[in-house]
């Protein structure tokens, strides 16, 4: 009998520390999944060495609600900014540059349009046309907006400075 209960009691606190998790994928399995069931595509953009990178996975990526919407409506994409291996996007591959002790990949440059800065969220559309690289640590309250701005395709109405008066005027 005591081990029943100790055995229910262990999985029942495994399943209730157990979190669900943002399904990240390379940029090449979101390609090939958006060609099959298009959606938007985020980008979180990083490096090993960033402390507000690490940050945002912890405050942000992890949260409940974030999680879920992101998986439920966008690809996701971790994208290392100094990864030293080729990538091919749309056809074209993507190799890293060298510069000084470190350097840069240059997907990473095409997508944060030379600003390399970290982290940075970069949202392509279903058509993976870059719609705007969003740099900058951002919390599950501020991530969320922006999260709902571009799936719901307000980024063609106005822009995110609008968007906020809007949401504030109701």
């Amino acid at each position: 009998m005591k081990t029943l209960f100790l055995s229910t009691a262990l999985l029942l606190s495994f399943l209730c520390f157990a979190q669900e998790k943002i399904n990240w994928m390379s940029i090449e399995e979101a390609e090939k999944a958006s060609k099959k069931e298009p959606r938007k595509i985020l980008i979180d953009v990083y490096t090993d060495w960033c402390g507000w990178c690490k940050r945002m996975d912890v405050d942000t990526f992890q949260k409940e609600e974030i999680v879920s919407f992101v998986n439920e409506n966008y690809y996701a994409v971790k994208l290392d900014a100094e990864q030293k291996d080729s990538i091919v996007f749309k056809g074209k591959t993507y190799h890293f540059v060298k510069k000084g002790r470190k350097g840069y990949h240059e997907l990473a440059a095409v997508f944060l349009q030379g600003r390399m800065a970290y982290p940075s969220i970069v949202y392509l559309d279903e058509n993976l046309n870059i719609i705007k690289p969003w740099p900058g640590y951002k919390g599950p309250k501020d991530f969320k907006v922006i999260l709902d701005y571009i799936v719901e395709d307000y980024y063609l109405q106005g822009t995110f400075e609008d968007y906020i008066k809007s949401l504030n005027s109701k």
